[in-house]
């Protein structure tokens, strides 16, 4: 169980990387005038977001096998409040995610319609969920 519960943190790490700073990379590319550097971020954008599904894919691989033990240990794990409202904001975390996705496919097609302020304001969505996650986890309340 230790093992599984200390990859699904290494790849939670790795993950929230990438949901940090794929957002940051947008702010760039909205302030950005020069076409060679909006073509450079179009390669960034790509490519990181391509480590944050890898991150992703296997924090919930990990996630859901850690899940799995504590529920074979104990039947009514489930039942307890704070962890319905970490996999509600895991949920969260993973329509953000998607966000991303076609975040960077708009700026892929140089079709971004959002302004730099409001990709600053995105960008801070993961901090919140991240905070609100690790307190539920934590300190199981």
């Amino acid at each position: 169980m230790l093992w599984l519960k200390a990859f699904h943190v290494i790849f939670v790490v790795a993950w929230f990387a990438g949901l940090f700073y794929l957002p940051r990379l947008f702010v760039y590319h909205a302030e950005a005038a020069e076409p060679v550097v909006r073509e450079r971020l179009k390669i960034m954008e790509r490519r990181l977001l391509m480590i944050t599904h890898i991150g992703g894919a296997l924090t919930l691989v990990f996630g859901v096998l850690t899940l799995l033990e504590f529920m074979h240990a104990s039947s009514a794990y489930m039942q307890q409040g704070w962890l319905q409202a970490k996999l509600g904001l895991v949920v969260l975390l993973i329509v953000y995610h998607v966000m991303l996705i076609r975040l960077t496919g708009q700026f892929a097609r140089d079709a971004n319609t959002h302004s730099s302020r409001w990709l600053r304001i995105f960008n801070e969505v993961p901090t919140l969920l991240l905070i609100a996650i690790v307190i539920l986890t934590v300190v199981k309340p």
